[in-house]
């Protein structure tokens, strides 16, 4: 099974599945003398952990991580990273009476198509746990990032059918929804609330803003900044769309409103989202996106079983009502991870 694997200097591979003994990263290229220590990475783990909203799994994993290799004394030390998180809470019983069955909105048919095996048990590979390796990564790209005085920060900018009109940088940590508009907020929690006594999900959109970027990021034509962006994200599993900038708002304007006019003092505005040909230009870099519903939902849907015979299911067991608002500091991640990368590419050519 290749495409375990993501960057081209800061290069990491995740392992493990949902119900497994263990989840994980291994991380090649980072430099050495970087601050990096277990508690580095939980404060970034403990953002993605399950419980803390209403739109969250009744599974109770601490995500505790462990680094087994690559740092000593504190720092890093240029040499492999292996950083290692014990599943405690799964529960496969959960899945024994639909393991022949597959699930709409799940991987399931597909995996089953493509290997003719699968694991079962909470999705197995394609489970949003697999996430909890992407996060540990993060959490190391953004020790790059702040080596360089980058800042990144993630909000939700929909969520349930519902906007955030206003922008208040400091409501987004005073709402388990992480809203920067706390009367959007409020309009979420009602519509989640209904979700779960229908016994269906939500989805949302996602902005992550990355500041002090430096210009000059990005490997044209085929590894533009932008497009490894797109690709870090789009490997989520629940992500379905990404905007860059204006995205496609773009193509309702005209070349002269859309074009970020340029004096002395830089750029008169951002509709680029701070990437131009590919390559940062010094302005925030701006994403946006979209997440679908967890396709896991108690209300019983057609489905066929692995013999194509017509079933119905109702899918039980622990889940999210949404990839929000665990799912943000996972796109955090990814994009930390493509900005280090490109920051270490652009080493070798300055």
């Amino acid at each position: 099974m290749p495409g375990n694997s993501f960057g081209h200097i800061f290069k990491i591979t995740t392992f493990g599945e949902s119900h497994g003994k263990s989840i994980g990263v291994t991380i090649d290229g980072c430099p050495p003398m970087l601050d990096l220590t277990e508690e580095i990475v939980q404060e970034l783990m403990d953002r993605r952990k399950p419980g803390g909203s209403k739109a969250s799994t009744g599974r109770k994993e601490k995500d505790k991580a462990n680094i087994v290799s690559g740092v000593f004394e504190g720092k890093t030390t240029g040499t492999p990273i292996m950083i290692f998180i014990e599943n405690k809470d799964a529960k496969s019983r959960d899945y024994s009476e639909i393991k022949d069955i597959f699930r709409p909105g799940h991987g399931d048919i597909t995996y089953q198509k493509k290997y003719g095996i699968r694991d079962y048990r909470g999705g197995g590979r394609s489970s949003g746990r697999e996430t909890a390796g992407r996060v540990a990564a993060g959490s190391v790209a953004m020790q790059i990032l702040k080596s360089e005085n980058i800042e990144i920060i993630s909000y939700t900018k929909e969520f349930a059918g519902i906007k955030a009109v206003q922008f208040n940088l400091n409501d987004i940590s005073k709402n388990p929804f992480l809203c920067p508009d706390m009367e959007a907020f409020k309009l979420m929690d009602k519509e989640v609330v209904s979700a779960i006594k229908a016994g269906d999900s939500v989805g949302g959109v996602v902005e992550v803003i990355v500041k002090n970027v430096p210009s000059g990021l990005g490997e044209p034509v085929f590894d533009k900044l932008d497009a490894d962006i797109a690709k870090a994200v789009m490997s989520i599993g629940a992500v379905k769309g990404v905007e860059i900038g204006n995205g496609f708002e773009a193509t309702k304007l005209r070349g002269s409103q859309n074009n970020d006019e340029i004096t002395p003092d830089g750029f008169t505005s951002n509709n680029a989202g701070g990437i131009l040909a590919g390559i940062s230009n010094g302005d925030d870099i701006i994403v946006r996106i979209a997440v679908k519903p967890i396709p896991s939902i108690l209300i019983e849907q057609a489905t066929v079983d692995i013999d194509n015979n017509q079933m119905k299911i109702s899918t039980k067991g622990r889940h999210d009502i949404s990839p929000i608002p665990r799912i943000n500091v996972v796109c955090e991640a990814m994009i930390s991870i493509v900005i280090a990368d490109h920051i270490l590419r652009q080493r070798t050519i300055s």
